[in-house]
């Protein structure tokens, strides 16, 4: 008997409801966020809704944060996206139950709610303590640089802007002028009434670039003054005097004719990329990850291009987090300075922070014997990493560190 082809029929209607579980395998991701979202305590939203306010009612905060948290699981961030995909797309029409909040309602959710949201994160990690994931038996901290959403051709120094600051003044000046004279020529020519449109429509532009440029110059004046507060401060716990504003003529709180601010983005930083070598406008993203599990326990963004200070930080954010500090961390030499190596040790923390960079296959050979006295904590440390058992720990550094970094910049 010949065979036939099985039987298609994609105008007919199904005689029996859907069970949308039976439309992914039972290990999807999908349910695993499903499973995640319902252990989260979601109250603190749920209590910011008034029922007994008109309109249709709300889309349930769980469905909410079920097609939030799994679209930034797969790289679907923006609301218009997650909207999209709620139609088209099963894993997300599976977590909503087959129901579609629009874009804007996805956006202001997110925007209204987004502090609880941030307070999620740790919710999480006492998850994955539950199950194991966060073990705290060494965490690396590393940087990456983030690009903004801003070109760096849309920044511009203090230096630069005093000077382009009186450059368009005296535009504005010039153009004032050459109105007042073409009114007198004009006001000859045709009599009164006439206007000089262009002119007003380039002297409205030059007004809107001066206020930017002045108010970028005082964010970085207001920067300076805190920084230099700030250190006055610091100076003043450790015995010595700072220096008050106008002391030997000089202002302590003068602003670094090279500092930059960006029109576009004035939160940002120009920075240099270490992967590529360029400088980009950007921000410095701090993770602290598990090497046991590579799960993210700790995250900051900072807007200093180094990584010096970030260390110490760091660890204690993996402590309000999970509640404990981790019995080893490790660094690159980006995070080196006394100062963080005996915040190590007053941490309790096994540290493992590199002290000076060498070339793959040029590493200095193994130290054997004990510590010699006398030695610096940059010194001793050098030391540790130059053993068989340092190299071992410092070695996981790497391995736990970039795969977190490849997988949030490349693979979502």
């Amino acid at each position: 008997m010949p065979k036939t082809f099985r039987p298609f029929e994609p105008d007919q209607t199904l005689l029996l409801p859907v069970n949308l579980h039976d439309w992914l395998p039972e290990d999807h991701l999908a349910y695993t966020v499903a499973t995640a979202v319902d252990q989260l305590d979601l109250s603190r939203i749920e209590q910011a809704y008034d029922h007994s306010a008109g309109g249709a009612p709300a889309y349930p905060p769980r469905l909410m944060a079920r097609l939030l948290l799994y679209g930034s699981c797969v790289g679907v961030t923006a609301s218009r996206a997650i909207e999209k995909a709620t139609w088209e797309d099963i894993p997300f029409r599976v977590l909503s139950g087959d129901q579609h909040p629009d874009h804007d309602t996805i956006a202001d959710f997110r925007q209204r709610h987004l502090d609880v949201l941030d307070d999620l994160f740790q919710q999480v990690l006492k998850l994955c303590q539950r199950a194991g994931l966060a073990e705290l038996g060494h965490v690396a901290v590393d940087g990456t640089k983030v690009k903004a959403n801003a070109s760096k051709h849309k920044a511009m120094s203090y230096g630069r802007m005093v000077i382009r600051e009186e450059e368009l003044r005296k535009r504005t000046r010039e153009i004032l002028e050459e109105g007042i004279r073409l009114d007198a020529e004009e006001d000859a020519k045709y009599g009164k009434g006439k206007r000089g449109d262009e002119l007003e429509g380039e002297l409205r532009f030059l007004k809107v670039r001066i206020a930017k440029i002045k108010e970028a110059k005082r964010s970085l004046e207001e920067e300076a003054r805190q920084k230099a507060l700030k250190e006055e401060e610091e100076k003043r716990k450790k015995g010595r005097r700072g220096k008050r504003a106008g002391a030997a003529g000089k202002d302590p709180a003068a602003v670094d004719p090279k500092a930059q601010r960006n029109f576009t983005d004035p939160e940002s930083r120009i920075m240099k990329d270490g992967a590529t070598g360029s400088f980009v406008q950007a921000y410095n993203v701090q993770v602290a990850a598990d090497a046991a599990s590579q799960v993210v326990v700790a995250f900051d963004v900072v807007q200093q291009a180094n990584d010096k200070r970030q260390l110490l930080p760091m660890l204690d954010r993996v402590k309000a987090n999970v509640g404990r500090y981790p019995k080893e961390a490790s660094a690159d030499t980006g995070y080196l300075s006394d100062e963080a190596l005996a915040g190590l040790e007053g941490r309790g923390v096994e540290g493992f922070v590199a002290v000076q960079r060498w070339r793959h296959g040029k590493e200095p050979p193994a130290v054997r014997g004990r510590c010699p006295r006398g030695l610096s904590r940059t010194e001793r440390m050098g030391r540790k990493l130059r053993t068989k058992a340092g190299k071992e720990r410092y070695s996981l550094r790497k391995e736990t560190a970039e795969p977190v970094f490849g997988q949030v910049k490349e693979a979502r």
